[in-house]
């Protein structure tokens, strides 16, 4: 894109003393040029990034930048200053200025653009060659690479390999995004570290704009590395996207270096590797120091903590890109961020039915009444607020469920479509559809090709406006009503169950409960039995339904603890030690304790947790055992109905689980304590399923 920078956007004799000066100076160009349309709107948004972070750079730098709703296209300005101007780098002023204006809903190609050009500001080739530049045409060719600078060739800032089509979500970058790596020095003292092996980097890099720095320090990083003869690869966060790193390449890694002023997105895939952590500006300014301070810790062993267990079952998919896996994970986003409103809600709706008694339902608002010395007010109290907490189940859900599909722009249409489930009583039926159907028009109208005038107001204005109409079409006059009858039918379905039938659904909740431990088909069943109780007045089949699912849960963790105890010489040291941990993660009803257990023995730990899940589901329907509360364990017992019976039918399915297990292994062999063993025998540490999972998965799973 020639037009990126022009000669009228050049001042090779920049007189401003101050940054500030510096920008608006360089700014005035852009708004006579009609890239800016509000000079002094753009230049605030320009202060707000400078105050994030200096954007001064070694070697006489400086780019201010940001993204603004004032600029219509893509545009870089630049001047040179004999002065020099004080940016906040290490070295001293600058003397190359770079003003880098990205619209607010700027597309790929062109921020591809800028980012190229943010890498090449490291060649010193290059910025040679500005500052001998005698004209303006001449600058403004060599920064669009239309002249190559002294000391070889160079990739012009539009040569990434990115087409105008390409990238058309976040997940997808241009190649540029993950650079290639850095080829090793022939014979380099310091390079190998297994025979001929170079050291091998993986790299993150980000900044809050994704435009300049977040490319720079890559570049930077690979320089060093190649000087320093290892392997690293760089994954840009950026603006135009980012290509997630090959898991295989992550792997292989001996080190991890995130340079970053943002948070990096899915940073668990880098646990358990010697880590250096970092701000995005160090990467640029002092790569060769990073690349030593991680070789460092990885010659002392010091690595971050592992990252909690995945189930097998998410393990198996996690890499696919079909479509089934990407639904998968697209509801998997919503019922994430939906668990923790479920559990916060239902907990409280429980406690106040508890402290108020089950016609708190009918106490007056707490705005119009409230004693403080009376019980009642205080469990009305308690009631509402969960209510509250409840009417977002279901705009959540269809809101992240959007926002898993198209990132932030798919939130408006998601909640907005969430809401009007409710409205139309299509409960979490409507919601799945809402938060599929907002999300595919969001992904639809980013396909759209946009005019440049307009791409500034995209992610303010026209994207959240036309998406959350045509949802809001869609669910009123569409597929709304359907929807709603299929949420009624279910509901009379649930509330119709009774002897053999109830009693077969327990099992059957109890046999998926157990399935994957925390995986999609556990949470089918999780969120099938909340959807039941997320209403003021929850029918008596729903709460059946609800406790029949946390006591089929509780199971698999508390079964691997005792067989642990009863029979520690089955299981390795480290399984032992999970089972400790297993005790207090099973009575918190928090499945993910038995996957240490599943992962190193699948075939016989998942078989015999959903034999002893099935029973316990089964035995609580036929008790009639009731649960207002969506979790909680052993904690909540005072809150069920029938609790005796209930304890015994956990009871039973434990024995059940630890039975089969004690006996299957048993088939097997002895394993020996002192330590893991090899192949089958051999568990995860402590941390990866233990304690260092229950943190995160008493909000975000059942």
């Amino acid at each position: 894109m020639s037009d990126t920078i022009t000669a009228d956007l050049v001042d090779l004799d920049l007189s401003a003393d101050t940054k500030e000066a510096a920008a608006r100076a360089l700014a005035e160009r852009m708004a006579a040029q009609g890239r800016v349309t509000d000079l002094e709107g753009f230049l605030a948004d320009v202060a707000a990034r400078e105050a994030q972070m200096p954007t001064g750079l070694d070697g006489g730098i400086g780019i201010p930048h940001c993204r603004s709703a004032h600029v219509t296209e893509p545009t870089l300005a630049f001047g040179r200053s004999a002065a020099g101007i004080d940016f906040g780098a290490p070295d001293g002023p600058a003397d190359l200025v770079f003003l880098i204006a990205a619209p607010a809903g700027a597309d790929d190609a062109h921020l591809t653009l800028l980012s190229a050009l943010a890498r090449r500001l490291m060649n010193t080739g290059f910025t040679d060659a500005l500052r001998a530049a005698t004209d303006a045409e001449h600058a403004a060719a060599l920064i669009r690479g239309e002249e190559t600078a002294p000391g070889g060739p160079e990739a012009a800032p539009g040569d990434t390999g990115a087409d105008e089509g390409e990238a058309d979500s976040e997940d997808t970058a241009p190649d540029d995004s993950v650079a290639a790596p850095a080829a090793a020095s022939a014979g380099a003292a310091t390079g190998p570290t297994d025979g001929d092996r170079p050291f091998r980097i993986v790299a993150v890099t980000s900044c809050p704009t994704g435009i300049a720095h977040t490319y720079m320090a890559a570049e930077s990083l690979e320089n060093a590395g190649r000087e320093a003869g290892v392997e690293i690869v760089v994954e840009t966060q950026g603006s135009a996207g980012f290509t997630r790193l090959d898991p295989a390449v992550i792997a292989a890694a001996d080190g991890v270096i995130l340079a970053h002023d943002v948070p990096v997105r899915d940073k668990q895939r880098f646990a358990g590797k010697p880590t250096v952590d970092t701000g995005v500006k160090a990467a640029v300014n002092r790569p060769a120091a990073l690349i030593t301070e991680v070789r460092d810790k990885a010659a002392r062993g010091e690595t971050t903590e592992a990252a909690p267990a995945s189930t097998p079952v998410e393990r198996a998919g996690a890499d696919g890109e079909g479509y089934g896996t990407l639904l998968r994970r697209w509801l998997m986003s919503g019922v994430s961020y939906m668990v923790p409103f479920v559990a916060a809600g239902g907990l409280l709706i429980a406690l106040g039915f508890a402290i108020g008694g089950y016609e708190i339902n009918e106490a007056p608002s707490v705005m119009d009444h409230f004693v403080w010395t009376q019980a009642d007010s205080w469990g009305a109290l308690l009631f509402q607020i969960g209510g509250v907490a409840f009417g977002f189940l279901v705009p959540v859900l269809a809101g992240y469920i959007a926002y898993g599909m198209a990132d932030r722009p798919g939130l408006v249409p998601g909640f907005v479509g969430g809401a009007i489930s409710l409205t139309i009583n299509a409960g979490f039926l409507g919601g799945l559809a809402a938060g599929l159907i907002a999300g595919g028009v969001v992904l639809a109208i980013q396909k759209v090709n946009i005019p440049a005038a307009l791409r500034g107001i995209m992610p303010v204005v026209v994207i959240p406006l036309i998406s959350s109409a045509v949802v809001g079409f869609l669910m009123f006059v569409v597929i709304g009503k359907p929807i709603a009858e299929a949420q009624k039918g279910m509901t009379d379905w649930l509330a119709g169950l009774t002897g053999a039938n109830a009693v077969l659904l327990g099992a059957l909740l109890g046999l998926m409960m157990c399935f994957d431990l925390g995986g999609p088909v556990n949470k089918v069943a999780y969120t099938f039995a909340t959807a039941g109780i997320a209403v003021a007045d929850p029918g008596d089949s729903a709460m059946k339904v609800m406790a029949a699912v946390m006591a089929a849960g509780m199971v698999p963790p508390l079964a691997m603890a005792l067989a642990t105890t009863v029979r520690g010489r089955l299981f390795n040291r480290a399984e032992r030690e999970n089972g400790k941990a297993a005790w207090v993660l099973g009575a918190s009803f928090i499945s993910e304790g038995a996957i240490p257990f599943a992962a190193a023995d699948p075939l016989r730990v998942i078989p015999a947790s959903m034999a002893g899940g099935a029973v316990t589901g089964a035995l609580s329907m036929a008790s009639g055992a009731t649960l207002r509360a969506p979790h909680g364990g052993i904690f909540v017992v005072p809150l069920i109905g029938s609790p005796l019976l209930y304890l015994v039918a956990i009871a039973a399915g434990v024995g059940v689980t630890t039975a089969l297990v004690i006996v299957l292994k048993g088939l097997r062999g002895t394993t020996d304590p002192a330590g893991p063993a090899t192949g089958e025998d051999t568990a995860p540490a402590p941390a990866a399923g233990g304690a260092g999972t229950s943190k995160e998965t008493v909000a975000a799973q059942p």
